[in-house]
């Protein structure tokens, strides 16, 4: 488990929408920010219960590095939420439309309108 002064997370005018978009490009952390999506706060097991805790603490330090996430370590557990609110300031209606957006063909449509 990582220290607390281990979880460095950007300030929210220095998150960047290439590391964002890199973050958000892998399935494993686009589901994990599926998950937090709700707003919620939830404790890392929930979010990612089959995966090595290897690749877990990989996929989360790249959501959190990219300012994507937050993570809160309390005792031995370790929480995770989603940072809506810096994402929406920093870039208005990004998590939105990639939260529609499900996994599908080129050729297909995202949930919402089209762009």
């Amino acid at each position: 488990m990582p220290a607390a002064a281990d979880l460095a997370h950007p300030a929210a005018d220095r998150i960047e929408l290439v590391d964002v978009l890199a973050a958000l490009g892998h399935p494993v952390r686009l589901e994990i920010v599926r998950k937090l999506a709700s707003g919620a706060e939830a404790f890392c097991g929930e979010v990612v219960p089959d995966l090595p805790r290897s690749s877990v603490t990989h996929h989360l330090r790249t959501l959190r590095e990219s300012g994507v996430i937050c993570q809160r370590p309390q005792g031995r557990k370790l929480y995770l939420a989603l940072r809506r609110d810096d994402l929406e300031l920093r870039f208005p209606g990004l998590l939105e439309l990639v939260l529609a957006c499900r996994s599908r063909p080129l050729d297909s449509e995202c949930d919402e309108q089209p762009l």
